[in-house]
């Protein structure tokens, strides 16, 4: 409420509030495409259309019987090396330092060998990234895959926590406010829901001549649409 002086009378006033129509689709808060940028066989795929998976989830592994034998080289390699430096440094007082260089040298290659040999190890492991469902499956036990050309075996999507991206009119770019609300319908259903909006794109679109927005939503099915009417008391 505003107050404002008229005559001798002291007058209360609502503030004005603009009712501006949008509409919007259903997606989902956070998705991922999954691809190996390494190059081999599937051997195994733990996971299928609707499964649901925890963030650092194993979902597909490649054949990697050779990387897990370099890995195991390069263990064994840093193990004796570090043993060794660990004796040389005891008495490193009282030797050569161009001999003592050298054992910290092996040492040092072999923990950048060991390293090495994990990242490729990693890769042939596709693991979730965060907290998902798996939505489409692209892949089998057996298909070869190409770091040469990456392609996409699996997609990713929020469970639960989705997201309404509107669009209105860039006429009110200077009218519409992060914390706005949103009153809307789901097309086919007749229930009134309430959004507030979190973010607004800092852009139009040159071919709609429209803004997008975002609201934060849970459980709506992806893919439905709708539309509204943002409240906005920017004056």
């Amino acid at each position: 409420m505003r107050k404002i002086f008229l005559g001798l009378f002291l007058v209360s006033v609502s503030l004005y509030a603009d009712k501006i129509y949008a509409t919007f689709n259903v997606e989902a808060y956070k998705k991922a495409n999954l691809a190996f940028d390494t190059s081999g066989i599937v051997e195994k795929v733990f996971v299928d259309i609707g499964s649901v998976v925890k963030k650092g989830d194993t979902l597909v592994v490649l054949k990697n019987d050779d990387y897990k034998a370099k890995l195991n080289i390069a263990k064994t390699s840093f193990e004796y090396t570090k043993k060794e430096l660990d004796r040389q440094e005891k008495i490193k007082n009282i030797i050569d330092k161009a001999k003592y260089d050298k054992y910290k040298f092996n040492y040092e290659n072999a923990k950048n060998q060991l390293e090495l040999q994990q990242s490729l190890f990693d890769k042939t492991i596709l693991k979730a990234p965060f907290d998902s469902v798996v939505y489409d499956k692209l892949v089998e036990s057996g298909d070869v895959v190409s770091g040469a050309m990456i392609r996409t075996i699996l997609k990713l999507q929020n469970q639960i926590k989705r997201k309404l991206v509107l669009e209105f009119d860039q006429k009110y770019n200077k009218i519409v406010k992060v914390g706005d609300n949103f009153e809307y319908k789901v097309d086919g259903d007749k229930k009134e829901y309430l959004g507030v909006i979190s973010k607004i794109y800092p852009y139009s679109s040159k071919d709609t001549r429209k803004i997008k927005a975002e609201i934060e939503v849970e459980n709506l099915l992806i893919g439905l649409f709708g539309d509204g009417y943002i409240t906005s008391t920017s004056k």
